[in-house]
């Protein structure tokens, strides 16, 4: 196993959701090599100190005596009291904006947390020779053999004419839930389309992002999550990703 595997399995790892095999060799790799082992150690330094019990803050005692020391005197007709409402009103808008900037940080970091599956997801498929469950080249094949295995039917679209020809599909895990893998080949290169529910959230468009030298199209469309990962390049991922929304829609 070389580092930029490594790299790709390490969320999975942290998460306790790489099978034994992979984590023997993981652990192989880290003890031989000094610069992942000081990645895993940053990732699960970085994820104990997102732990709730690692924010709290408990003020000292004496917080508030020293506050009031250091109030300016009230104006007539104004109160002690009145001045610290107002005090504490002003942090208490200060601390609202706080913790709004902390939650897209979060959000941030959580979205690329599922890049991260994403892509390990996408490479074990490839590694494990565990690439179909069903194989077949008509969507109406593909599709009906969900039901049952998913909350939800993945849409999938037969895109062969456009140059993306439909291999079958399987069941796997993002963020520890199952999802629907749609399997696509554009010349020898594999393309795995991953659908999870989204309930209720809203659509969003399609963007483009890399991780460990692979290229994902996201997407959110009709209460599904969407990601395309495959090692051909961004234009003809957008590209794919662009014919599988025309293709639904017709």
């Amino acid at each position: 196993m070389n580092c930029d595997e490594a790299g790709i399995l390490l969320h999975a790892l942290i998460d306790g959701e790489l099978d034994a095999g992979h984590a023997r060799e993981l652990e192989a790799h880290f003890a031989g090599c000094v610069g992942c082992a000081a990645q895993l150690r940053e990732f699960q330094e970085l994820r104990k100190s997102m732990k709730p019990e690692s924010l709290r803050y408990t003020a000292p005692a004496g917080l508030r005596a020293r506050i009031e020391g250091k109030l300016p005197a009230p104006r007539a007709g104004a109160s002690r009291r009145s001045v610290i409402k107002g005090f504490v009103g002003g942090a208490a808008l200060s601390a609202i904006a706080a913790s709004g900037v902390l939650v897209v940080v979060m959000r941030k970091d959580d979205d690329r947390r599922v890049l991260g599956e994403v892509v390990s997801a996408h490479l074990r498929s490839l590694q494990a020779q565990h690439l179909i469950d069903v194989e077949s080249t008509d969507q109406h094949t593909v599709k009906p053999w969900f039901n049952g295995r998913l909350d939800v039917a993945p849409p999938v679209a037969d895109l062969t004419a456009q140059g993306f020809t439909l291999l079958g599909g399987r069941l796997d895990y993002v963020d520890a839930k199952p999802v629907a893998a749609i399997v696509y080949r554009r010349r020898v290169h594999i393309i795995n389309l991953f659908c999870a529910p989204a309930p209720g959230a809203a659509n969003r468009a399609a963007a483009m992002e890399s991780l460990q030298g692979f290229n994902v199209r996201r997407w959110r469309d009709n209460g599904l999550n969407l990601w395309a990962v495959s090692d051909i390049n961004p234009d003809e991922l957008m590209e794919f990703g662009d014919k599988f929304e025309a293709a639904l829609k017709q």
